[in-house]
């Protein structure tokens, strides 16, 4: 049952993917991230906790460049508190912090970073 919830998974973010052309915002899941850097698609990973208010500030500031044609990746939400292993696994020792991929290769890390630009700039680094 479980490889068959990673399948969908797996299938249902290459759908999103292929027919998306522009900034997907979506829960991680390690499926999600997987078949992202398989595909060599850009992808990145948001550690957010909702108690935290530069979280809170980097989200508003995400949402807003949903949809932006000049960001055609996904964004996956890491739940900071959650996902105990991840952190470990990726050295992420803050919150708030930013991890940008083209398929498996970081392209970019950054912490505590509310600009839009800055933010913008770092989700390019994919493309």
């Amino acid at each position: 049952m479980k490889s068959l919830r990673h399948v969908l998974a797996m299938l249902a973010l290459l759908l999103s993917v292929g027919s998306v052309h522009a900034l997907n915002i979506q829960p991680y899941s390690p499926a999600a991230l997987q078949a992202a850097q398989q595909a060599g698609q850009p992808v990145a990973l948001h550690f957010h906790a909702d108690w935290c208010s530069v979280c809170r500030a980097q989200e508003k500031v995400l949402q807003s460049l949903k949809g932006d044609a000049s960001l055609p990746l996904t964004l996956l939400v890491v739940n900071y508190d959650q996902e105990r292993e991840l952190k470990r696994q990726l050295k992420v020792r803050a919150q708030s912090t930013l991890i940008v991929y083209r398929g498996s290769q970081e392209t970019r890390r950054s912490g505590g970073e509310t600009e839009a630009t800055a933010l913008r700039d770092a989700l390019k680094s994919a493309l």
